[in-house]
């Protein structure tokens, strides 16, 4: 059985939202994620790391984080 689910990357001053599926399993081990969706993951964190956000933005959806003075 697999549950689509919402991951967030955080990467310096940027956020990527990315989609990936949780497979459960019967054996004790789960949930875990395809090796796709885990090759996936990796490429958006390099992407963010490189601050190439338009190969990033493909992947996913990407936010930028503001500092807020208290």
């Amino acid at each position: 059985m697999t549950t689509r689910r919402k991951k967030y990357i955080h990467e310096g001053p940027y956020v990527a939202e990315v989609e990936v599926d949780l497979i459960e399993s019967e054996t004790g081990w789960g949930p875990y994620i395809s090796v796709d969706d885990a090759t996936k993951l990796d490429d958006i964190r390099e992407a963010l790391r490189a601050g190439n956000l338009q190969r990033a933005s493909r992947l996913a959806r990407i936010f930028t984080l503001t500092p807020l003075s208290a």
